[in-house]
């Protein structure tokens, strides 16, 4: 299981490495390598480029999760939508069709608010398998259908099942699109190497002031985290208008 599926032990983690870093740029200047006031100007120079990389990477990273989590949002608006209008549609099949498609994708949609609010991942499993056999259910209902009455009407029926289908794909798509490894790898990498470098010019500066860089590294790689991990973490992406749309359907 990813790491980052877990925001706060990101946050903890990611505070105590960094720490050590500043710490340990600290112990270097002070024990092994003294910064000579001579050369203070062109690592100065490297330190500020340093930190500007660091915060375009935070910021690119932090614009990708963003992006993520909107996409996640547009798509559970897009799949309550494509539900609700292929219930609207239902009614242009046969009597008894009709009754066993409404009944088949009211539980779809309790399926799909299960998929968004369930943390445990062998329960998500579970809701996957249910949520599969569900779809082969409501395919093979207006595909009897359609075989039998080949109609235009039928097929704006059928039409609007593809939908239905294929926004729970897109869905799990955008749940699946995360930050890359790669990308954490060299902002890691980064924040290491500039905590390492504030350490080491942290000339006279009580310790104390050392955890400043860490605890900001710390708390953007949380937030960045947690936006991007879709049950993990704190900010998700809440169904409301699947939940809208189930508490708007009748009980019959």
């Amino acid at each position: 299981m990813s790491l980052m599926n877990f925001p706060f032990l990101v946050f903890a983690l990611s505070l105590l490495v960094l720490f050590l870093a500043a710490i340990i740029g600290d112990q270097l200047r002070r024990r092994v390598f003294p910064l000579q006031d001579e050369g203070r100007e062109d690592f100065n120079i490297v330190l500020g480029g340093t930190l500007t990389l660091l915060g375009l990477l935070i910021g690119f990273s932090f614009s990708m999760a963003v992006s993520r989590y909107d996409q996640r949002k547009n798509y559970e608006e897009a799949e309550a939508n494509a539900i609700g209008t292929e219930y609207l549609r239902a009614d242009l099949l046969p009597a008894e069709n009709a009754a066993k498609v409404r009944g088949l994708l009211k539980k779809y949609i309790d399926q799909r608010l299960l998929f968004y609010t369930t943390r445990d991942e062998e329960k998500v499993d579970r809701i996957n398998t249910d949520t599969a056999a569900l779809q082969n259910e409501l395919w093979s209902s207006v595909q009897a259908v359609a075989t039998a009455q080949s109609t235009p009407i039928i097929a704006l029926t059928v039409s609007g099942m593809n939908d239905v289908l294929n926004s729970q794909g897109y869905t799990q798509a955008a749940w699946w699109n995360r930050i890359p490894v790669a990308a954490w790898l060299l902002m890691a990498a980064v924040a290491i190497c500039a905590n390492l470098l504030v350490g080491y010019s942290a000339h006279g500066t009580h310790r104390r002031m050392l955890a400043i860089l860490p605890i900001m590294g710390a708390l953007a790689f949380f937030l960045i985290s947690d936006i991007d991990s879709p049950r993990g973490g704190v900010i998700r992406v809440v169904p409301q208008n699947l939940l809208s749309l189930s508490q708007s359907l009748p009980n019959q």
